[in-house]
């Protein structure tokens, strides 16, 4: 390649570059990781042409910016690239034999994991299983289900295991479940996951390099170029740093290091230590981004104003006390990191306000955007303000309620779940807000997350339309916001000369297909930094 060629060309129907006020162009090049340029003439770029060029010449074709999930746990996906698929099962027996058939292949006593996407109101049951259910599977093995990322269901051995008996104290901020006998029934929620987590042996090394090939791919095929996986312990990431040396990633990972399951400052600290070492972020592909920190349950314990439709004695629960937050966020802030925090229902939220409003008091100057809002379940109005005026930015996760509707109707009611998610409220106050998914909770995939942004839709119909936004809006919170929220707008989020070559490339204009067809739309290709990184949609 000269300085003046061009090592890929695309020639397409529409080149959207979303460069503001930019119509669409015909043609784009790129050298090396970079956009070289754009031509509004599809043969405006042909004499970047060289024997080296790689020539895509697709007149039917609509290009994109590739998509970031903003929040996301691509660590999870990975993991459950070699776990028992339960989220294929449509009732407890199918669960119960799917686990069956993997112990009759994995040795005695070795810990046997399954997928975390997955509902419990798919299943015919409309029911988590017990322990006594997984032990009808296998009592030779330790099992752990797990569901999204706040809940766990083991069976006996497991709890053997872990030594959880009804004399076993509850973890502030944790749940163990129990049955009418006040014994343990296997469940397990939020801070008392880690009862029986921290015994699991890590996976083998190339294993789990080899699941972050599988699912960083998955990413990849849907139009995600970049993922921000909000729930990365420190040895996760020695495995994400070795699968970036090994080449197996397929997409740009910015790593919010988990805090959940600490509940002191001193802990926090000893964290901080850890990532010293992990500073540099000048790897385009990988790096850290900052610290995660829980403030409420998911599901069935997201902090609320008002109790819970399904009973009227419980608004689920914060699993901080604030001073305690504060003195933890502010260590991490001080230290030069940033700090997201998961707040889901609508107490969570004025709490976690609260809270960043003190540290920002405590610490001016801190640069813009040091302190994000995860999800923002429930903020209404009078919160959404709030967080504006702080200059709060907040990721938005439309695919977990599509997924997640129906359960949340269980515990919060038709009124509270038509609230979730108030794209339209936060766009209309200014607010800097951006999209992902919140797999395994919610599934990924680009167009998935626009559709659902601009339709609302759920697995049980319609849910706050007044709360939709347009398929523009939709495609910046994806884009543009999302590479604002990670401090890489000069990077990435449009098409132009300079930028990093993270691009979509789809064989219909997405803004113009149907609703239905949108749902399920995947790219024909999906480049990152000029790489092709999945050659079809298919996944």
């Amino acid at each position: 390649m000269t300085d003046h060629g061009a090592d890929l060309l695309i020639r397409a129907g529409a080149v959207h570059t979303l460069v503001p006020g930019q119509a669409p162009q015909r043609a784009l090049a790129v050298r090396g990781d970079r956009i070289a340029a754009v031509s509004a003439d599809p043969n405006g770029l042909d004499h970047l042409v060289s024997a080296g060029t790689e020539v895509h010449d697709l007149p039917g074709a609509t290009v994109l910016p590739a998509f970031d999930d903003t929040h996301t746990h691509l660590i999870f996906a990975a993991l459950g690239a070699h776990d028992v698929p339960v989220h294929r099962a449509r009732n407890i027996p199918e669960f119960l034999d799917l686990i069956r058939q993997r112990a009759a292949r994995t040795p005695e006593g070795e810990w046997i994991r399954t997928t975390t996407n997955w509902q419990e109101l798919n299943l015919a049951e409309r029911r988590m299983p017990t322990a006594a259910e997984l032990d009808q599977a296998t009592d030779r093995h330790p099992v752990l289900v797990k569901r999204g990322g706040h809940n766990d269901v083991v069976n006996t051995y497991a709890l053997r295991l872990a030594d959880i008996t009804e004399d076993t104290p509850v973890p502030p901020g944790g749940i163990i479940g129990r049955g009418s006998d006040g014994k343990p029934d296997g469940r397990l929620i939020d801070n008392a996951l880690h009862l029986v987590e921290h015994l699991i042996p890590a996976p083998d090394r190339a294993e789990r390099i080899d699941g972050l090939r599988l699912a960083s791919r998955d990413y990849a095929a849907t139009g995600i170029g970049t993922v921000r996986d909000c729930a990365v312990t420190p040895e996760d990431y020695a495995v994400l740093l070795a699968a970036r040396e090994a080449g197996a990633l397929s997409t740009r990972v910015r790593a919010l290091i988990s805090a959940l399951g600490l509940t002191s400052k001193a802990q926090v600290e000893d964290l901080l230590d850890v990532m010293e070492e992990w500073r540099d972020n000048s790897d385009p592909w990988l790096s850290v981004w900052g610290v995660k920190f829980g403030l409420d349950g998911g599901l069935e314990a997201g902090a609320t104003e008002e109790p819970y439709a399904c009973d009227h004695a419980f608004s689920g629960m914060l699993i901080w006390e604030p001073d305690s937050l504060v003195e933890a966020v502010e260590a991490v802030v001080r230290r030069g990191w940033r700090v997201g925090t998961h707040a889901y229902g609508d107490r969570a939220v004025r709490t976690l306000l609260d809270v960043y409003e003190r540290v920002l008091q405590r610490n001016p100057g801190l640069p813009a955007d040091t302190l994000v809002m995860e999800h923002g379940g429930l903020a209404g109005p009078e919160q959404r303000a709030r967080a504006v005026t702080l200059g709060i930015p907040v990721t938005i996760q439309q695919p977990l309620l599509h997924d997640t509707a129906e359960v949340e109707e269980g515990f919060w009611g038709p009124e509270r779940v038509a609230r979730l998610f108030p794209a339209r409220g936060w766009i209309d106050l200014g607010a800097q807000v951006s999209a992902g998914s919140d797999f395994p909770v919610g599934q990924f995939g680009a167009m998935r997350s626009v559709w659902g942004m601009t339709t609302r839709q759920t697995v049980i119909g319609v849910k706050g339309p007044e709360h939709a936004i347009t398929y523009g809006e939709a495609l910046t919170l994806h884009t543009a916001n999302a590479a604002r929220l990670l401090g890489e707008a000069h990077l990435r989020g449009t098409l132009a000369p300079g930028r990093l070559a993270d691009l979509t490339v789809w064989d219909r204009d997405p803004a113009q297909c149907p609703d239905d067809a949108l749902r399920d739309l995947n790219p024909t290709h999906t480049f990152v930094g000029g790489l092709l990184v999945t050659p079809t949609g298919t996944r």
